[in-house]
């Protein structure tokens, strides 16, 4: 059987100041979009709103914005799936085998408390589907609790983008919290690779988790390794 994935983007356009855009950072989708399309999954899009999807400027600039970027703007067939998400409530989990959270800084806003997303989360990973994110989609996974009340990442090793990064991109003072810091309080091993902006990925049984933008495509090999 075809082997299905969800990613996960965001619906949110700015940072807790208006006059600084964010949203999807688009690489962290098409680097991952290609390795899955090259396995031959299923792939959907679901944001926790539902509908459409904005961009992170940012992330349309070199070196973030390379072919795979490119060509996925220049489709108004990809372009038109960004505009049309599903919502957390018409997804049915037992229909994927993985879920994958993408980036941005716009994630830090909306993917924590989407209650809808933290059922799809739980119900995949409780029946050994793959939950996996890249860069900040880890904050999708901080307020995921399992069945037993216990976070999902709580005594598990993964990785996201670091604080060190947030200072390095200059956006330390614009970010909502510390990502890393608010997975370590929920109990996540967290580990980063030597250098930042550096491709690094963790897996830890079921769970796979890749630091940065550079990450993505070494995520997405991973989850299909296990897929």
């Amino acid at each position: 059987m075809t082997k299905r994935i969800l990613n996960v983007v965001t619906n949110v356009g700015h940072y807790d100041d208006p006059s600084h855009p964010t949203g999807l950072w688009l690489s962290e989708l098409t680097h991952a979009w290609e390795v899955f399309e090259e396995h031959g999954f299923e792939q959907t899009l679901v944001s926790p709103a539902g509908g459409a999807v904005p961009l992170e400027p940012r992330a349309l600039k070199f070196p973030s914005y390379d072919k795979t970027a490119k060509a996925w703007r220049a489709s108004s067939e990809r372009m038109g799936l960004l505009e049309n998400t599903l919502a957390p409530e018409d997804v049915d989990s037992a229909d994927y085998d993985a879920i994958y959270f993408t980036g941005g800084h716009a994630v830090m806003y909306d993917f924590p408390d989407s209650e809808g997303l933290q059922r799809i989360t739980r119900e995949i990973f409780e029946r050994g589907g793959i939950v996996s994110s890249v860069c900040h989609g880890y904050c999708g996974l901080l307020n995921t609790r399992l069945s037993d009340g216990s976070y999902l990442i709580a005594g598990r090793k993964m990785t996201g983008f670091a604080w060190q990064e947030e200072v390095l991109a200059r956006v330390d003072k614009l970010v909502p919290y510390n990502a890393e810091e608010e997975a370590k309080k929920r109990g996540a091993l967290y580990e980063k690779a030597k250098l930042p902006f550096v491709s690094y990925a963790v897996v830890d049984g079921n769970l796979v988790t890749g630091q940065n933008p550079g990450s993505a495509k070494e995520t997405a090999q991973k989850v299909a390794e296990l897929l």
